[in-house]
């Protein structure tokens, strides 16, 4: 029986099932880069070790640099929420106490010790640095437009999208200093859990004042 008209092939992914690809990818990436650097890892060496081909690798990825951005990119959408229900006079460790500390997709997460090697990565490899900035740099709008909802202030005011840098810069420089203190130390889950969530409460805490 022949398909109907206009429909060929296999049925689209879903958008759930096209982020599992993606994330997919990513993890194959990164053990690729982080085994034999980028510069010597290809596109199809990562749909290989991903368990999908060359060209599904390009079709979701413009390079294999970017092949990453899925881990880095992952907790945003978890802060967003977060931050829409910050409290009027909270202080801004209490509100991660209260909402980040125990999301899964934030801190807990099956990729986290990934994230961590991938974020040692950027160190030395400017692509992937550059994937690393550009995913904070676009997250900034989201931390300002849940700023001003909060605020009840245009979502183009200039007053949450100075606090949203302070909090993205924040943020950036917490993950950022405990993947680069950690590398030597043991890899235990709950140690590694422990210190990010006493990491990035410790930067929350000093941006606080600015974003009270």
């Amino acid at each position: 029986m022949s398909a109907p008209h206009g429909r060929t092939g296999r049925p689209p992914l879903t958008e759930a099932r096209r982020a599992e690809v993606r994330l997919e990818i990513a993890r194959a990436a990164v053990g690729l880069f982080v085994a034999q650097g980028v510069a010597a890892t290809t596109g199809e060496q990562i749909g290989t070790a991903a368990g999908v081909s060359a060209r599904k690798v390009w079709r979701y990825f413009p390079n294999k640099e970017s092949c990453v951005r899925p881990l880095f990119s992952a907790g945003i959408d978890a802060i967003v929420a977060c931050l829409r229900q910050w409290r009027p006079g909270e202080p801004l460790d209490e509100l991660f106490d209260r909402e980040l500390a125990n999301r899964e997709s934030l801190l807990g997460d099956p990729d986290r010790d990934t994230v961590g090697a991938l974020v040692r990565l950027t160190r030395t490899e400017p692509d992937l640095r550059a994937v690393w900035l550009q995913t904070y740099d676009e997250a900034e709008p989201a931390f300002a437009r849940a700023l001003a909802e909060r605020a009840g202030l245009p979502a183009d005011a200039l007053r949450p999208a100075i606090q949203a840098a302070m909090f993205n810069a924040a943020l950036r420089a917490a993950v950022e200093h405990h993947a680069w203190r950690t590398v030597d130390e043991p890899a235990d889950p709950a140690t590694a859990r422990d210190g990010l969530t006493a990491t990035v409460r410790s930067a929350l805490a000093v941006v606080a004042e600015g974003l009270a």
